[in-house]
């Protein structure tokens, strides 16, 4: 594993563990989590920015934008999509739609 990859990880689980609450007992799983996440964001084609338009408007929710939002906001895809479906192009409406879905979520 390079070193790149390996504090790309360790800090992602490191994440994760902050946003589950930070109790210990499950460093593997958070691990093994953030390693799925960075090599599924490695194996798209453009980063989360680069699937939305400058114009912060998302002109329709394709598949990539659906996926990007998912990863960046740590919610499902379909809910992503439900998200996108619902409050259209405005960036600014999804983004915060979604991390407040998070947060309920986590509360």
């Amino acid at each position: 594993m390079s070193e790149e990859r390996h504090e790309k990880i360790q800090q992602r689980a490191y994440e994760i563990w902050q946003r589950e609450g930070g109790l210990d007992g499950d460093h593997e799983r958070h691990w093994h989590q953030a390693e799925m996440e960075i090599d599924r964001e490695a194996a798209l084609p453009l980063t989360a920015d680069d699937a939305l338009p400058e114009t912060r408007e998302v002109a329709s929710p394709d598949v990539l934008t659906v996926e990007a939002l998912a990863v960046r906001t740590g919610i499902s895809g379909d809910e992503a999509q439900g998200l996108l479906d619902r409050l259209g192009d405005d960036r600014a409406a999804v983004e915060d739609a979604a991390r407040s879905l998070k947060a309920k979520k986590l509360s």
